[in-house]
């Protein structure tokens, strides 16, 4: 692999003492992973936030290797990570990425999707403003991952809005996440019940 490309960090863990496994998710090339050489050093910790969009730079000698990747920050999402309800829509969307796409198949429009939602996210007033997004993001992801079906009408006020994202809920859980961990699901079920908070 010899790859550049703009990229969304979609998911990071540590791996080893200092450096970290990167999940990205790109246009053309789809989610791919990567080593990162100090990801946990004071240098790069800002860039491996989930959510963030990168310029990426990964290489590897076969196919059978993990690449190694270098990442530049291009737009930082770290100021929301701080704002819990944007936070959680965050790492959500990105845990829901990352857990149900198959590797290095490219889903362009699942990856113009998550760019939308994340700066909906980031720029709307309030989750009034986006939530319709996620619902649209969810739907799309299903539907891509060959689960189609009538999407819940998000249009009108937050109560339908949230009423639809309610709705995603069963198939999201039975057909992408059935063999996940419990974790990924509990991610969206604390979404849901900060967003239920807004609509009591």
């Amino acid at each position: 692999m010899d790859l550049r490309a703009p990229a969304i960090l979609i998911a990071s863990r540590s791996h080893g003492e200092t450096a970290c496994i990167a999940r990205l998710l790109t246009e053309n090339h789809g989610l791919v992973a990567g080593y990162v050489a100090g990801g946990r050093g004071r240098q790069l910790r800002p860039v491996m936030i989930p959510g963030n969009s990168v310029a990426a730079e990964l290489r590897s000698k076969s196919d059978s290797q993990l690449p190694f990747a270098r990442l530049e920050l291009t737009e930082s999402r770290a100021p929301w990570m701080t704002e819990p309800l944007p936070a959680a829509a965050i790492q959500w969307a990105c845990a829901l990425t990352a857990s149900t796409l198959p590797e290095r198949n490219p889903y362009p429009t699942i990856y113009s999707g998550l760019d939308a939602l994340l700066t909906a996210i980031c720029h709307a007033p309030s989750a009034r403003g986006w939530l319709s997004v996620m619902v649209t993001y969810e739907a799309m992801v299903l539907r891509e991952l060959g689960y189609g079906g009538a999407k819940p009408d998000a249009a009108g006020d937050f109560a339908d809005q949230f009423e639809a994202f309610r709705l995603l809920h069963r198939p999201i859980r039975d057909y992408l996440l059935a063999d996940s961990s419990r974790d990924v699901m509990a991610a969206r079920t604390a979404l849901g019940e900060r967003l239920a908070r807004m609509d009591s």
